[in-house]
């Protein structure tokens, strides 16, 4: 599977966020090319802060291995890491993390820190981001949109 086919599949991941009414990020974890877990934002439906995308797909992933650790694993993500799921794919020692959207708020792979930089810590995670960029923006940006308009309609009498 190519790193566009991945990103693709994380796509409709977060597809199925959005119309759960969830922040559309989507997530898929990989194993020698091989799609193993696949996971969407859910922290509203589920009450649970860390349920994130990038969890989602960690915590099946680690299911379908039997094992926390994912060394040989890759994961494709929508939108830029936050900082607690970068600790969790550090953790998990993954390969490779990918994602399309920066995120300037809380990204922690570039945008507003970078913990997978950190030669203190005892593993290194590759991270590559700007893989269809355009087409994980548009994503969220028609989400927020809508969340905007309906908020504008609410108020109004």
């Amino acid at each position: 599977m190519t790193d566009e086919q991945a990103m693709q599949l994380a796509l409709e991941q977060a597809a199925l966020a959005a119309a759960a009414g969830e922040v559309p990020v989507g997530a898929v974890v990989l194993r020698n090319g091989v799609v193993i877990a696949c996971g969407h934002n859910a922290p509203i439906a589920s009450h649970d802060p860390s349920a994130h995308a990038e969890m989602q797909a960690l915590r099946a992933a680690a299911q379908v291995l039997g094992n926390y650790r994912l060394p040989e694993c890759e994961l494709f993500v929508t939108l830029e890491p936050c900082a607690m799921c970068a600790g969790a794919m550090l953790h998990a020692r993954l390969k490779r993390v990918v994602f399309g959207a920066s995120d300037p708020k809380t990204g922690a792979a570039g945008s507003v820190i970078n913990l997978f930089e950190q030669s203190q810590l005892n593993h290194q995670t590759q991270v590559q981001g700007g893989l269809l960029t355009q087409e994980c923006v548009a994503v969220l940006q028609a989400f927020f949109k809508l969340r905007r308009s309906q908020k504008m309609n609410a108020r109004q009498p």
